[in-house]
Formats: structure tokens, sequence, C-alpha cells
């Protein structure tokens, strides 16, 4: 542990000596938010994919469903939903649901982005025209088999590129989880920070990690939106 004369400047090298001397602690929280990143990804993608596909079901109570998922995790803060689910429902059960804190990230983040993926897969099903899915079901498919062989397949260069946006948003949410003490790359940042009142190198460094793991996703998503839109001018 560093602790630094509070006259220096805050950008002062002491301070940046210091970060660097600390960066193995950094890269923990790295490959923590990293891997929390995949399996709230993993989460998110099939719940996605399953209330999309409901959203676009001929039958009302099943796009009821869905809409009411998406509905509610979209507008109610992800904040609040780690509160709930790390606080409210070891209340509420008595110490029965109480998830270690990895485990709640995954479950909340994974729950948020669901929905949004959810919104993504709705309106790339969407795209495809009706008439192929009419088809497919006159010819016996199921709805269930319609979407997997026949429609998503079709989707997937629509879904793609807001798919990837969803994807680095899913990755700097991540950081809510230091609302509850996981070690991720903004938990670790701010304890550092307030131990050794370096906050610049702090926040800078892990906005610079932040910037690695988003920058080469949002690059290629808008290199594919752009490919889309010259293919169909073709």
């Amino acid at each position: 542990m560093y602790f630094l004369d509070t006259t220096v400047g805050p950008f002062a090298l002491e301070r940046w000596g210091a970060y660097f001397a600390s960066f193995p602690t950094f890269l923990q929280g790295f490959f923590y938010t990293l891997a929390l990143s995949v399996a709230s990804l993993l989460l998110s993608l099939i719940l996605g994919i399953i209330f999309g596909a409901m959203s676009s079901s001929q039958k009302a109570w099943v796009r009821a469903i869905a809409r009411v998922y998406v509905e509610f995790f979209q507008n109610t803060p992800l904040l609040v939903q780690f509160v709930f689910v790390f606080y409210g429902l070891p209340i509420l059960t008595n110490g029965f649901l109480m998830l270690p804190i990895f485990l709640t990230g995954v479950v909340c983040v994974g729950l948020y982005h669901g929905a949004y993926i959810a919104e993504v897969i709705r309106s790339g099903i969407e795209a495809v025209p009706n008439g192929q899915t009419e088809a497919a079901l006159s010819q016996g498919f199921t709805y269930a088999d319609t979407m997997r062989l026949i429609i998503l397949p079709q989707a997937v260069r629509t879904i793609l590129p807001p798919m990837t946006n969803q994807v680095v948003n899913l990755i700097k949410n991540t950081s809510t989880v230091a609302l509850i003490s996981g070690a991720d790359l903004m938990f670790v940042s701010k304890v550092w920070a307030y131990d050794t009142s370096s906050y610049i190198p702090a926040f800078l460094g892990a906005s610079i990690l932040y910037f690695i793991m988003c920058f080469p996703l949002a690059t290629w998503a808008r290199r594919q939106e752009e490919a889309n839109k010259n293919a169909y001018k073709l």
C-alpha cells in the first residue's frame, strides 16, 4: 500500500509511479470485469433470444409476457435492481436467497441487458418479411423451428450492429457491481484512490482499461452497420 504526500500534485509522476507499482491489482479487477461481462452476456443473449422471439409471437398472451419483462427492466434503474437482489431478497426470504456478489452481478446485468437485446432481436425478426414465417408455418414447421431455422439466421445481419452496441453498454454497466463491493475494475480503482488519494491515475487508468475492452467492439459495430447500408444500396 502506498501512502503519498497529499501536497503532491494530482498529475505528479510519484502518483503514476504508485499506480504502475500497483498495476497487478488493477489487472485483477480488469479480468474480474471481463469474466463478469462474459457471463452476463451469455445470460442476456439467452433471455434476449427467448423474449425477442416471444415478442414476435402470433399469440397475444405470449407477446404480453415478453412486453412485461422488457418494460420492467428497461424502465427501472440497474442500481435499484442490484440493491433489491443483493439486499432485498435475503431479507424477504430470511437469508435463503443470498447470492454471492459475482452471481448477483451476472443475474442483474444479464436480466437488465436481456431486455434490451430482446428488443434488438424483435426488430431483427420484424425486418424479415412476414410471408416467410407464414410459409414455414403452412409447411408444418413449429413456431420455434421457424424462428431457429429460417427467421433468425436471416435477421443476424440486421441484429449484429445494435447487438454489439448493447455488448459495449453491458461491459460499462458491470461497473455497477462496485455498489455491492464486487472486485471489479471500478471498485478496485475506487478503493485504491481512496487509500492513496491518487484519484487521477486511478480513474483515468480505469477509463483506459474500459476503453480497451469497448473500443474494438464499437468500431466493429460501426463498420458492420456501414457494410449493411452499402449492401442495401446495391
